[in-house]
């Protein structure tokens, strides 16, 4: 039997997969994107593969329909998880893990579909950020586990 987070991960990996209709609607080119400045509202943690974010999500057992602002970046396989502005750092030097923060900028959809470089796998509501903490402790114990495994002959 699937515990929650087994469901809840699974949940945001099926969000992160782009369907037929986003397909076509890109094919379209009828999207819009803007780049938007980092460091004042909301610091991106960006993490490569779009995989291992998506992992992380699901273990801190965040509903992914609660408007957390999450992004993926299909192009680069990148996710960007919003945090609070100035917290991005609890996630530095963590593997696949950059922090967009001051000085930076970020594609964001301007359209309710995006494109394949920008688009929203958890649509923002209500502007709740990801706690950057949490994230953090995660993805560290994703990390932590993948080098043990890799250590395993």
């Amino acid at each position: 039997m699937a515990t929650f987070g087994e469901l809840t991960t699974s949940r945001w990996h099926r969000l992160a997969q782009p369907t037929e209709r986003h397909r076509a609607l890109w094919a379209r080119g009828s999207d819009s994107t803007r780049w938007a400045e980092c460091g004042r509202t909301w610091d991106a943690v960006a993490i490569t593969p779009i995989s291992r974010g998506l992992d992380a999500l699901g273990a801190m057992r965040l509903n992914p329909t609660a408007g957390f602002p999450v992004l993926a970046d299909r192009l680069r396989d990148v996710l960007y998880i919003l945090v609070p502005p100035r917290t991005g750092s609890a996630a530095a030097g963590l593997p696949g893990v950059r922090i967009l923060s001051l000085g930076d900028q970020l594609l964001l959809p301007q359209t309710p579909h995006g494109t394949e470089a920008a688009y929203w796998i958890s649509t923002p509501r209500h502007f709740r950020l990801v706690r950057t903490d949490r994230l953090s402790v995660h993805l560290r114990a994703l990390a932590d586990r993948a080098g043990e495994e890799a250590a395993t002959p």
